[in-house]
């Protein structure tokens, strides 16, 4: 790794410490958030990724109707619970409780998910 892109991942801190980059936390399941915003997008931004992902998948194998729905709520949901309580073992309360941190993003993703998932089965299955 090149000096110039290390000082893109890690920030020196005044006292000598180093604070590690959102991306690099992402993967850390011991990084510690200071800034609770800074989480909140995480889980915001993963969502997002696990909607598209899914409404190209269900676009491609001719999901239909309110099962390809149900079956992304309970992918969506569950993969982000499993993260944030499991992976990153973050205190809940500290973010308003397991519910506050389970709805985070999710009208955006489920919106993105139906748009994904009807574009791409418009345009493959579609007379």
């Amino acid at each position: 790794m090149t000096n110039g892109s290390k000082r893109k991942e890690e920030v020196h801190l005044a006292n000598g410490g180093v604070k590690q980059s959102t991306w690099s936390k992402v993967f850390n399941s011991t990084a510690v958030w200071e800034d609770k915003d800074e989480f909140l997008d995480v889980i915001y931004w993963i969502r997002q990724i696990i909607a598209i992902i899914l409404g190209v998948i269900w676009g491609v194998a001719p999901f239909k109707g309110f099962l390809g729905i149900a079956i992304f709520c309970v992918i969506n949901a569950g993969v982000l619970y499993v993260y944030f309580s499991s992976f990153q073992q973050v205190d809940e309360e500290e973010y308003g409780g397991t519910w506050e941190l389970t709805k985070e993003g999710f009208m955006t993703s489920f919106a993105l998910f139906l748009v994904v998932w009807i574009i791409f089965y418009t345009a493959l299955h579609y007379d």
